[in-house]
């Protein structure tokens, strides 16, 4: 009996670099790049497309970058940008760096210069050591050298994204790497399939007790809900907690919905209140940062007045700032489930009095927010505007809301509210702007659903460039900008009476809405409150690209984080320095 004699290496089917990047990224269940092609990563986003991925083209990487970091927070699956080298990755790299700073899970992948070339420092085009610039401001930062070593190299990327606190990661692939070619049944074999990326981390049983006995001792207690517990996508067993605790609780920004707004122990109409008289605060998937001011000072009452339960993956996290009294290490699932399961079924509500007091606080503050937003004011003020957008956002809970800016983020986040998990999408943990169009393009392709982005005229400034990017996909977002001609306010002078505009103006009167009909898009300028609740209706319904030009007072604003404030009299000696 004879057999047919082996292929010979020049017959074997063959695969390269190129394609076997793309079958690492398939195999572990990657759909969707976003991205800015370019030298050498030109032809791996078109193969990608090839090859049945949904390749999603950027004009400047920090917008793609951005685009796969909310990717990843929605999706729990790291998103993917892929950038050419150098200044394509630095660009990429503010991104990554933000993605890891707010535990999004991301793999920034760029293509590089030859190692043999960047290692002499000979002038390679575009020539950077980008692993090393990398690693200080990633979660972990690989370099794949070798064809065959792709799967492995894409496999640990993905772990070290999802794995623990969740992050970001740098793939660092040299141009020459997706030339190489090797046997296709080789290539098939070296791809790895990661299993159980992101693994439970069970809270010790003690911790679980210890948490419990604290929470026991509780006279105020309060729970802080931050956006790692949104990203946990445990919602039904968080809510059971706060319900059956029957303790009040607050919101941090982008875990806004996932407990409705609307629901009665939500305490977030009397957060001061709550913040500076309770007795013990249990934060869940939240950071005692500058978000909450470090946990001291007077925002949270006299020192030593209150313990902290805190719930996070990361043990490191405990103890940051202030003494953590219940320190509970695992993932937000599997310790929220263990609280629900130790509390038993008798557990006691906390005292009247403490919620009677929260509850009378918050109508206080409701009914004064009430006379602010029912003003009809025209040319609009924020309140008026944002009345209009919190309407809209009720009668749609399924739209998703992006939302950055300085007065326009700080006053949309007490006055729209938010009734399901994961739907509020801001700048995080270090307040940085120009996310929004990047957020909106990654939230509409990986859910499907409408999005409204609510931006500040000077935030938009930042990522405006891709309203291009929406119309070129046609994607279902509206653009909201708060246009009050410059940062903060738009009345700046100049104080020498010189020509220069004083440096927080823009032009006057800019029509930001002719940017989005440049490109097929549609664009509408309003004035009044009603005029852009018509505008923004018809933009969802439709489903078409719309950007809404929206004036705002330019005196309706005023400067937030004012360092000058800090600044010692003393200091201040030169004119206008006061």
């Amino acid at each position: 009996m004879s057999t047919a004699p082996e292929p010979s290496v020049e017959e074997a089917e063959l695969t390269d670099g190129f394609h076997l990047v793309i079958d690492a990224l398939k195999l572990n269940g990657i759909k969707t790049i976003y991205g800015v092609p370019g030298i050498p990563i030109t032809d791996l986003g078109r193969l990608a497309q090839a090859e049945g991925m949904r390749v999603i083209s950027f004009r400047h990487e920090q917008n793609a970058g951005n685009a796969a970091a909310i990717a990843g927070f929605l999706t729990k699956t790291p998103g993917i940008c892929l950038t050419v080298s150098a200044p394509g990755f630095l660009n990429g790299l503010v991104a990554l760096a933000n993605a890891t700073t707010n535990c999004f899970p991301m793999i920034l992948i760029s293509g590089s210069s030859e190692r043999e070339i960047v290692d002499l420092q000979q002038g390679d085009y575009e020539e950077m050591d980008q692993l090393a610039i990398a690693k200080p401001l990633c979660k972990a930062a690989f370099r794949v050298l070798h064809a065959a070593d792709i799967g492995i190299g894409v496999a640990r990327a993905i772990r070290a994204a999802v794995s623990g606190r969740p992050g970001g990661v740098y793939l660092d692939l040299p141009a020459k790497l997706f030339g190489q070619v090797m046997e296709a049944e080789a290539g098939r074999r070296s791809l790895v399939k990661v299993i159980d990326p992101a693994p439970a981390q069970i809270p010790a049983p003690s911790a679980v007790e210890r948490a419990l006995d604290v929470l026991r001792g509780a006279k105020k207690p309060l729970i802080i809900l931050g956006k790692g517990a949104a990203y946990a996508q445990a919602d039904d067993d968080i809510r059971a907690l706060v319900e059956k605790s029957g303790i009040p609780y607050i919101p941090m920004s982008m875990a806004k919905g996932l407990i409705p707004d609307t629901h009665p122990q939500c305490a977030a109409a009397a957060r001061s209140t709550v913040l500076a008289e309770s007795d013990v605060v249990m934060m869940i998937g939240a950071r005692l940062n500058w978000l909450l001011s470090h946990g001291k000072g007077r925002q949270w009452g006299p020192p030593g007045s209150k313990k902290f339960i805190q719930i996070d993956i990361e043990p490191r996290e405990m103890d940051s700032n202030v003494e953590i009294a219940a320190p509970l290490v695992g993932d937000i699932g599997s310790c929220v489930g263990a609280l629900l399961k130790g509390m038993g079924d008798d557990w006691a509500a906390p005292p009247v009095e403490w919620t009677q007091s929260i509850n009378a606080k918050k109508e206080q503050n409701i009914a004064r927010m009430a006379s602010r937003l029912g003003k009809n004011s025209i040319p609009m003020d924020y309140h008026s505007a944002l009345r209009v957008l919190r309407d809209v956002i009720r009668d749609r809970p399924d739209a998703i809301l992006v939302n950055e800016g300085a007065n326009t983020l700080d006053q949309a986040r007490g006055v729209i509210d938010m009734y399901q998990p994961r739907k509020r999408l801001d700048v995080g943990t270090w307040g940085v702007m120009g996310i929004g169009m990047g957020f909106a393009v990654a939230a509409t392709i990986e859910t499907g659903k409408p999005v409204l982005a609510i931006e500040g005229d000077s935030a938009f400034g930042f990522s405006g460039m891709e309203v291009e990017t929406i119309c070129r996909y046609n994607l279902p977002v509206c653009v909201v900008v708060f246009n009050n001609d410059g940062i903060y306010r738009g009345d700046g002078v100049n104080p020498t009476g010189g020509a220069d505009p004083a440096p927080t103006m823009f032009v006057p009167g800019s029509r930001y809405d002719r940017m989005m009909e440049s490109f097929g898009g549609v664009g509408v300028h309003v004035t009044t409150p009603d005029d852009l609740k018509r505008a923004v209706d018809q933009a969802i319904d439709s489903g078409r690209p719309t950007l809404i030009n929206a004036v705002i007072d330019p005196a309706a604003g005023s400067e937030s984080g004012n360092i000058g404030n800090l600044n010692p009299k003393s200091a201040l000696t030169k004119k206008g320095g006061a």
